[in-house]
């Protein structure tokens, strides 16, 4: 008794401890910073985040404010250029910093408003059809597969041609494209959780179907619906953009990137800067969000887990 008393004594140096599990969410954030491609892809959404929201104060100037007598101007490091405007002007004499920064604004609200609608609809139909079965869920599959059989941006385009050209109407058109993913994804992993164990005993507890989808198989499918959403995220700016393009987005003088490339397309050769800062806008936003969707992918996915 005596020698065993003394291997697990709290004072004896020799006893081994087990240390506590780390929590759940700092494991995967400690697994998210591994990747470092993936942590710098969350700093620079992180900054352009910031300039969005300060963009009133950042600023030089309004972004639809026009000085006629520096129309075209290039920017401060070339000739003719001025620190007033330090990425040159537009074809109107408009600041394109101003304008770039307001952008990023409203790429940032186009996402977040596509991804909810996109996101919270989608879920919806998935636990219903993975849930339900049956006629119900056919019916909802093969409706999403109707919609995926039409190329994503040619189906944006006939539903704001339907609706009308405008900046509403294009975050609607987006998100009606991605719903079909979040409705797939939901139902796949409802399938796969609602015959689990913790369920059925859920069930046997006298749990509720309303219960049983949103409290106890909902939370267990929220990682890849995570992951989706942050990839979702950057294809609805890049979607958007494109609709601005082509002129059936945010209409003139709105300073979204889109539009603002569409404005600046006759002027490539003569005037670089106001396509080339503009479309490089684009380039950070939507490579830093899906650099960091890969990241989360790994680190939610205990299977991708080195």
């Amino acid at each position: 008794m005596t020698q065993a008393n003394a291997q697990t004594s709290p004072d004896n140096p020799t006893t081994s401890e087990i240390p506590p599990a780390p929590h759940p969410l700092r494991e995967v954030w400690n697994d998210f910073c591994e990747n470092r491609a993936a942590l710098a892809g969350l700093i620079i959404i992180a900054l352009i985040i910031v300039l969005a929201l300060l963009a009133g104060v950042i600023a030089p100037h309004t972004p639809v404010e026009q000085f006629r007598e520096h129309v075209l101007q290039p920017p401060f490091w070339q000739a003719g250029g001025s620190l007033s405007f330090p990425l040159g002007t537009d074809d109107v004499g408009r600041d394109v910093l101003s304008r770039i920064l307001y952008g990023a604004r409203l790429s940032m609200m186009i996402g977040v408003i596509v991804v909810t609608l996109s996101l919270v609809i989608g879920v919806l139909l998935g636990l219903i059809a993975g849930y339900v079965r049956g006629w119900v869920d056919t019916t909802i599959m093969r409706l999403m597969d109707i919609m995926l059989s039409i190329p994503s941006l040619l189906l944006a385009v006939v539903v704001v041609a339907v609706l009308g050209p405008g900046l509403f109407n294009a975050m609607l058109a987006i998100a009606i494209v991605y719903l079909p993913h979040y409705v797939r994804l939901t139902r796949g992993s409802v399938i796969t959780e609602r015959n689990r164990d913790y369920v059925v005993a859920s069930r046997l507890a006298g749990a509720g179907p309303l219960r049983l989808m949103f409290v106890v198989i909902l939370p267990n499918c929220l990682a890849p619906l995570i992951v989706q959403a942050t990839l979702s995220f950057s294809n609805a700016v890049l979607d958007a953009a494109a609709l601005g393009f082509l002129g059936l987005g945010a209409q003139p003088p709105t300073p979204e990137w889109g539009s603002m490339l569409a404005n600046a397309r006759q002027y490539v050769l003569d005037a670089w800067w106001v396509v080339t800062f503009p479309g490089l806008a684009i380039l950070i936003t939507v490579l830093a969000f899906n650099i960091m969707g890969d990241g989360l992918r790994d680190a939610l996915d205990p299977r991708l887990k080195r």
